[in-house]
């Protein structure tokens, strides 16, 4: 089983690991990169069971639209790394402690690896978010945020907006800036949202195209909705 698990990591390698050796000119990528895993649930009260479920994917690709933002890093596809969780069978829930997402962070060419958990209480939301250091395993950066449920996308944004200053990147064009900061997703849409990505990992199409659709008829111009509907009926 061993064997067979590195060999796996080996093969993926290959292939999640060609982004950062594709270059805006035609070199090499030397943009730090990123690995955002999907979040886990502390405990939380409230909605139902498969919101929640649906939330440790959602969470984490919210995160991935925000900092993808910043032209100054390059975010792993969230896809390659639940490909490369699934693939090393690491637990039902596929969570991951630091040594094992550092190591992930490699194979994909991260320098850094993002974890995050969060405890929905009744709409009381708290987010806690760590940064490991690909290369030595350690916690470098932590930060925790706190809401209302109704509030999800801004508690997203203002995690976002700290990872980037966390990190000493440039900020945003202001062009750019404006344009995230004008955007405001409900947190039904996102909810929507998360089931979709819930359902696609699963391998359920038909239930993720229903809920990519969802998502657009609470907000139209979702882009990342649109982006994965796309993909599934493309």
């Amino acid at each position: 089983m061993r064997s067979r698990s590195l060999v796996a990591l080996v093969g993926l390698t290959l292939t999640a690991g060609l982004p950062a050796l594709v270059a805006q000119g035609g070199g090499q990528d030397t943009r730090p990169g990123i690995a955002v895993f999907a979040f886990t649930n502390g405990g939380s009260y409230g909605q139902q069971k498969e919101d929640y479920d649906a939330l440790e994917r959602g969470m984490a690709g919210m995160l991935i639209s925000e900092l993808a933002a910043n032209p100054a890093l390059r975010v792993v596809e969230r896809e390659n790394i639940q490909h490369l969780v699934d693939e090393q069978n690491l637990g039902t829930s596929g969570r991951v402690d630091g040594a094992t997402a550092a190591k992930i962070g490699k194979v994909v060419g991260a320098r850094y690896a993002v974890m995050g958990s969060f405890i929905d209480l009744y709409g009381d939301f708290q987010v806690d978010l760590r940064v490991v250091n690909v290369e030595t395993s350690e916690i470098i950066k932590t930060e925790k945020a706190r809401m209302t449920r109704e509030h999800l996308f801004d508690l997203v944004r203002n995690i976002a907006a700290a990872l980037n200053k966390d990190l000493n990147l440039p900020a945003l064009p202001r062009q750019v800036s404006e344009q995230r900061m004008s955007r405001q997703v409900p947190t039904e849409a996102l909810t929507f949202y998360s089931r979709a990505l819930l359902y696609q990992d699963r391998g359920q199409r038909d239930k993720a195209i229903e809920y990519y659709n969802r998502a657009l008829n609470v907000f139209p111009q979702y882009t990342e909705a649109s982006e994965g509907l796309r993909r599934l009926q493309g």
